[in-house]
């Protein structure tokens, strides 16, 4: 097994390389291109923007160490049979409802232009991409069976927004008995506040859900 350790907060963070997954989370135009869901509901998404690009460093580290990727999207059926209608009234009442139609197709539906992933974060063929109907990763999703098959037992979680589908997810797998690493620069939430509160509620209490870093400590290790 290759370990690394990574300088991270409450201790360092120590893995195998054979035994943990990268985890990109819903790095989707409608929360961080222009004029898609997340804009649409009035965020600022130059948070979500600016981690493209360190988020793309860690990517092609973790590719060219082999480390296994995996790719999640959060989106609905085209008739919206699996969106329950509590979450649709919720969008519709701020003005963007799921499934309605948007700059890059219907919002937050499932082959359209918005629900995709960043051109610069393109999965690679043998990349598993994850559609997720909820916040959570593992919910209602082949996640668990996936890593398991892999005897993965490490994450790298990365993605948006820090606050919501980022935290919901690591809080998923921390109950399942998988050991996290957030990168605080590779995660974001349009609101500063909110980014710095999540940051916080994971690696408190001596990592009550687990631990954050700095993507340039990963890479670092990574390196060697």
């Amino acid at each position: 097994m290759t370990k690394y350790l990574v300088d991270a907060k409450p201790y360092g963070y120590e893995f195998d390389l054979e035994r943990t997954a990268l985890v990109i989370i819903d790095m989707q135009r409608d929360f961080c291109a222009p004029g898609g869901f997340g804009e649409k509901l009035g965020n600022d998404i130059t948070p979500t923007r600016s981690i493209i690009e360190p988020l793309r460093k860690v990517l092609d580290a973790a590719r060219e160490k082999g480390m296994f990727v995996i790719h999640t999207r959060e989106g609905h059926r085209p008739d919206l049979s699996d969106c329950p209608p509590s979450k649709l009234n919720r969008g519709k009442r701020q003005g963007a409802g799921i499934g309605d139609m948007g700059p890059m197709g219907r919002i937050l539906i499932r082959g359209e232009y918005g629900h995709d992933i960043v051109d610069e974060l393109k999965p690679m063929e043998g990349e598993p991409i994850i559609d997720k109907p909820g916040k959570g990763a593992f919910y209602q999703t082949d996640l668990e069976v996936i890593l398991q098959n892999r005897g993965i037992t490490h994450l790298i979680v990365t993605g948006v927004t820090t606050h919501v589908c980022v935290q919901t997810t690591i809080r998923e797998a921390n109950d399942r008995g998988f050991d996290c690493l957030m990168l605080e620069d590779c995660t974001a939430a349009f609101d500063p506040r909110d980014q710095e509160a999540s940051i916080r509620m994971i690696n408190q209490q001596g990592g009550i859900f687990g631990w954050t870093a700095m993507s340039k400590n990963l890479l670092e290790e990574l390196v060697k």
